[in-house]
């Protein structure tokens, strides 16, 4: 069964909304441009509130290794989240941790890009110029062809909603999808009634 990433989290009522809901993860902005950033202190007392069940996931656009580290250990994280243009080699560095590396896919040479890291899991997202996520677009997922040889730890971001989610999941066959802007009723802000509808049809195929 396809699980189902929750991100942008900004406030424990959606949290647990969403926990309620059924998510198998949700994600935490540590990235300040965007209008989902949530502060490490607050993420950390929103985690303690949280079922162990329910993986969180740190999110970070080019931001230091040593702030990495550090909110990491703060927070309690489970996986680490490198959305920005972070090297191989930087990848590499947190040996021992769970790290997604996200690729903002605008044709089949962005894919192929992430068969250069070795890294626990990838995400696939839209490409949008000025923007890193979050757009609401989606990409050719027809794509995800030429990813096939990356293992099976593969999220789907990037123009999902409860409209099309269970369509993408039975083209693509993505063990992941990660939502976040469908779900708002304003960016920071999630619409539990949309979080219901996305993970029942994400979860169902249709």
């Amino acid at each position: 069964m396809t699980k189902v990433k929750i991100c942008g989290i900004t406030n424990l009522d959606d949290a647990l909304a969403a926990v309620h809901a059924g998510c198998d993860a949700l994600g935490f902005i540590f990235y300040r441009k965007s209008p989902r950033y949530i502060a490490p202190l607050k993420a950390r007392e929103i985690i303690s509130h949280l079922p162990e069940r329910v993986l969180t996931i740190g999110v970070f656009v080019n931001a230091r290794e040593a702030r990495i580290r550090k909110i990491v250990r703060l927070c309690g994280l489970d996986m680490i989240q490198l959305h920005g243009s972070e090297s191989p080699a930087f990848c590499g560095r947190f040996k021992g941790y769970r790290v997604i590396k996200a690729f903002r896919v605008k044709n089949a040479r962005g894919l192929e890009r992430a068969k250069r890291y070795n890294t626990f899991a990838y995400l696939f997202d839209s490409f949008s110029p000025g923007t890193m996520g979050g757009t609401g677009k989606n990409f050719d997922w027809k794509l995800l062809a030429c990813a096939r040889g990356l293992g099976k730890n593969i999220f789907l971001s990037g123009g999902l909603n409860e409209g099309n989610v269970g369509r993408a999941v039975k083209l693509t066959a993505a063990p992941w999808v990660d939502v976040s802007s469908s779900v708002e009723e304003r960016p920071g802000k999630k619409d539990s009634r949309k979080v219901i509808r996305f993970i029942k049809h994400a979860k169902e195929g249709r």
